[in-house]
């Protein structure tokens, strides 16, 4: 998966999950549970639809490594890489 694959993906899925959230103006290196006022559920429900889509293992030990939109699209880039 490339990055552009992987940005896309999460944009899709945060629309899902947060509808109201702008995806075309996100600031890619603000906390996203900040940012966008998502809590722990919505986080949750985040990275399991990312990773049913992407078939990926995404365990909660790496959820500090998602903390922003970019650093988490380098996680699924570098995941599905594997």
């Amino acid at each position: 998966m490339t990055h552009a694959d992987a940005e896309t993906a999460l944009r899709e899925e945060l629309h899902r999950i947060a509808p109201d959230i702008d995806v075309a103006q996100i600031d890619a290196d603000a906390d996203l549970r900040e940012e966008f006022d998502i809590d722990s559920m919505d986080f949750l429900t985040l990275v399991t639809a990312l990773s049913k889509r992407l078939e990926i293992e995404m365990p909660d030990a790496d959820y500090p490594r998602m903390q922003s939109f970019n650093a988490l699209v380098l996680y699924l880039a570098g995941k599905s890489g594997q």
